[in-house]
């Protein structure tokens, strides 16, 4: 059976959804990825009852954030969405994460924000840094890694021309990188 929705890109999907708030379109859009999302899920939890069960757990998820949140890449985000909750569903059945699972903050290309944000202790130790980034920094760092949105909206949203926003971004990152290492290495 051909897929009605064969000829409609992610993006055309995605702002019709947005447009009518009609479930159809992020049904055809969340069926595309399927696949992907079940084979996300049998990657980190090994077992073909829990990835279906969480597949399910990551449409749930896909049709209350999209509600609330304009996302611009959907295929990276449900993407990310599902590794997310697989990694948090293992944490919470107490299973030990595999290092190349756990974020690296080693070098500031690899600070994977989003990550961070899902682990208890990371989140205040962030958000303390966050907040002592500049103005720009924070604005910047705050709309891309927490609203999902692209240079453009940010460069739209805030009126920074497209290169201050990706310096704003790659600096935040780095001197976010920077504090962190301090505090931790303070705690120790």
């Amino acid at each position: 059976m051909k897929d009605k929705f064969a000829d409609i890109t992610d993006e055309e999907l995605l702002n019709k959804y947005y447009q009518s708030g009609n479930n159809e379109w992020l049904g055809a859009l969340l069926e595309r990825y399927t696949l992907l999302l079940f084979g996300t899920c049998m990657k980190y939890l090994k077992n073909e009852t829990l990835a279906k069960d969480a597949v399910q757990q990551v449409f749930l998820k896909a049709i209350t954030e999209l509600a609330k949140y304009k996302v611009t890449y959907f295929k990276s985000w449900v993407y990310l969405v599902a590794k997310n909750h697989c990694l948090m569903q293992l944490r919470s059945k107490g299973k030990v994460i595999l290092k190349e699972e756990m974020p690296d903050i080693s070098s500031h290309e690899d600070l994977d924000i989003a990550a961070l944000l899902h682990k208890e202790k990371d989140i205040v130790l962030l958000k303390e840094c966050l907040l002592e980034l500049g103005e720009e920094q924070q604005v910047c760092i705050n709309l891309f890694y927490l609203h999902d949105k692209s240079y453009q909206q940010i460069a739209g949203d805030t009126g920074y021309e497209m290169m201050k926003v990706k310096s704003y971004i790659q600096n935040g990152k780095r001197n976010l990188k920077i504090l962190m290492d301090k505090k931790m290495k303070g705690r120790k």
